[in-house]
């Protein structure tokens, strides 16, 4: 569904402006009406890292007319191999100012902000305050929810995404949008993992390329909510298998919490509460669970699972959570543990009863498991 623009134009482009933005300005969709919005458009990066790089890179290039990083961290030698805002000259400088160096030689007009500062629940808010959108490009579950919770509460689209190893996601959060259903982080990852559950890039790797290429989609949304031009991914997932070399949608539909449910004093507060906890594949046999669910696409469901599971996609899961059968003690798998953990957590908010579990390492490493 389209959605109105999210700038109003400004009143007329920098000189100079309309031939380094020449290629773009020939684009119908976009044209010099499009462009002033571009030039008119504030906003917020947090994170100038693996994705925060190209994000920044491409925002720049983009002409867009406001740039703010949220970032307090100096470059490291290990950041170059997917960082291309920096360079080995750079290490040990600060991020933000590197990366705003290389904003204003790409497009001067461009009016950068640092905020040299770690973002927190309490100043997040105060942070994106003066911005249209944001881009997230950090890589910690307390930042993440931060930036979305403030997203939330101020009604700006907040343009996600995630990459660890050879598997990326982008989808756009927006709790007020002009058409559509709201949907926001906290819909589809009631709670953060708990700590150490999901690896980070510095424990299992990242391909830097596929950094770059996250980058690129999530400046495509920014672009396109800031003009108004084609379909956001507002409501959908995008997931890249980048070892696969395949691209695939998750719908996504808004959940509201339940408003009734009080925790026992002295219990487990809410969030910890609707945690799904964590099977071994060692204890897996043991356990028999009743019901052995794989959310992966039905094309893998075929090409082989674990023995009693029955298929339930993950998008008809997050669909519709509370439709899905569930009996007795359930184990949730997918290839590796992200669609997983997703689906995992919206059984559990839609069926707060049931025992759902999580089986650790996923179906890749249960075929390893089982051949040995």
């Amino acid at each position: 569904m389209p959605l109105a623009p999210l700038v109003e134009p400004a009143a007329a482009l920098p000189p100079g402006e309309a031939e380094r933005a020449a290629r773009q300005l020939r684009l119908l969709q976009v044209g010099e009406v499009g462009q002033r919005r571009i030039r008119a458009a504030r906003v917020g990066v947090l994170g100038a890292g693996g994705l925060g790089s190209p994000v920044l890179l491409y925002l720049a290039s983009a002409g867009i007319g406001t740039i703010g990083i949220v970032d307090d961290d100096v470059v490291d030698a290990s950041n170059l191999q997917r960082q291309i805002v920096f360079t080995v000259d750079d290490v040990g400088k600060f991020k933000g100012s590197v990366a705003a160096d290389r904003i204003r030689s790409l497009s001067p007009h461009t009016t950068v902000i640092e905020h040299r500062e770690h973002l927190t629940p309490e100043n997040a808010e105060q942070i994106f305050a003066d911005y249209d959108l944001v881009i997230d490009g950090s890589d910690t579950f307390s930042t993440r929810y931060a930036v979305a919770d403030a997203c939330a509460a101020l009604g700006i689209p907040l343009v996600w995404g995630s990459v660890l190893q050879f598997d990326a996601q982008a989808t756009v959060f927006w709790s007020t949008p002009s058409s559509g259903q709201p949907v926001t982080l906290r819909d589809v990852f009631p709670v953060a993992p708990a700590p150490g559950e999901v690896p980070s890039c510095a424990e299992a790797g990242v391909l830097g390329a596929l950094c770059g290429q996250l980058g690129g989609i999530l400046v495509t949304e920014a672009v396109k909510l800031i003009c108004g031009i084609g379909e956001s991914l507002l409501g959908r997932m995008l997931v890249l298998d980048g070892l696969g070399a395949r691209t695939r949608e998750v719908p996504l539909v808004a959940t509201a919490p339940p408003t009734d449910w009080v925790p026992d004093e002295g219990s487990q507060d809410a969030a910890t509460a609707a945690r799904p906890t964590h099977v071994a594949l060692s204890d897996l046999e043991s356990l028999a669970p009743e019901t052995l669910l794989d959310v992966r696409e039905p094309d893998e469901f075929a090409r082989g699972t674990i023995p009693g599971a029955v298929s339930v996609p993950l998008g008809e899961v997050l669909s519709d959570a509370a439709s899905v059968p569930l009996a007795g003690t359930v184990v949730v798998f997918c290839q590796q543990g992200p669609r997983a953990r997703a689906a995992a957590h919206a059984l559990t908010a839609a069926h707060p009863s049931a025992d759902i579990r999580l089986l650790e390492g996923g179906y890749a490493d249960w075929t390893e498991w089982s051949r040995a």
